[in-house]
């Protein structure tokens, strides 16, 4: 029996950039209607016009995103992990945890910083909505690559941690046992012997010839990028747990989360 080791565990075969944005100090506006008029101050078009070129977005989306933004600061500056963590619906998320913390996590503002956020202002609030943006219609081949890149590298930063640039197992089973365990269906050691089997598949795959002494470091995102090679998920990847429907950017009820 062939044994190998990863980073985290030991498995046998056989067993199971872009220019910061910052809001100006100037209160947003509101006023009239159910969904607000949209009242940018003069000295807050070159912010909007910012915040749509780097997100993608028009007018119209950052409008009902910033009504969302509104309801759940309270009609604040800010959002906290306490306003997330208030969300009914999310709070039945099995990965809730790993959901809050990609919001505050520095490396998805794509700004070329690591660490955590203490607060979310308005464009640190889109800037990660923005993940969930399918890409445009009349959109070319080098858009919705791109796109599908800027995806993959928001889940593979949910994964990795500790932002050592690569998925050890440690954490990856730390995702499937909340995952599988959670949902009731299944118990811990049958959620861990999963993690386990997958890992040593995945590095079966992206190392092949490993000697039984050989340490696998872990899921880097190139590997990571190969192992999702064949999932569409450019428009798949949306998510509905804020009320809005990133899909179409329009607020509502809905209560589901749907990532890859």
């Amino acid at each position: 029996m062939r044994e190998g080791r990863t980073k985290g565990g030991t498995w046998r075969r056989g067993c199971v950039s872009c220019p910061s944005i910052r809001a100006p100090k100037v209160p947003l506006a509101f006023s009239g209607g159910a969904m607000g008029s949209w009242q940018a101050r003069p000295e807050q078009q070159h912010y909007y016009h910012q915040l749509a070129q780097k997100t993608g977005f028009s007018a119209e989306q950052i409008k009902n995103l910033h009504h969302r933004f509104r309801e759940l600061s309270a009609n604040g500056e800010t959002i906290s992990r306490a306003h997330l963590e208030s969300i009914p619906t999310l709070a039945k998320n099995p990965i809730k945890k790993q959901i809050i913390d990609a919001f505050f996590d520095k490396r998805n503002q794509q700004e070329g910083e690591s660490g955590r956020l203490e607060e979310l202002d308005l464009g640190h609030f889109l800037m990660v909505m923005s993940h969930f943006r399918p890409p445009r219609h009349k959109s070319g081949e080098d858009e919705r690559c791109a796109v599908r890149r800027q995806k993959l590298r928001f889940l593979f930063n949910m994964h990795d941690t500790d932002n050592d640039g690569t998925i050890t197992l440690v954490e990856y089973r730390k995702v499937v046992e909340e995952l599988l365990s959670k949902s009731g269906a299944i118990g811990h050691e049958a959620a861990k012997a999963i993690a386990d089997a997958a890992m040593l598949e995945v590095a079966s795959t992206n190392v092949p010839h490993m000697a039984p002494d050989e340490f696998y470091e872990g899921i880097t995102f190139e590997h990571f990028e190969q192992i999702l090679n064949g999932l569409e998920m450019e428009s798949r990847m949306h998510i509905r747990f804020l009320d809005v429907d990133t899909s179409t950017v329009r607020c509502g009820k809905a209560g589901s989360t749907s990532t890859p």
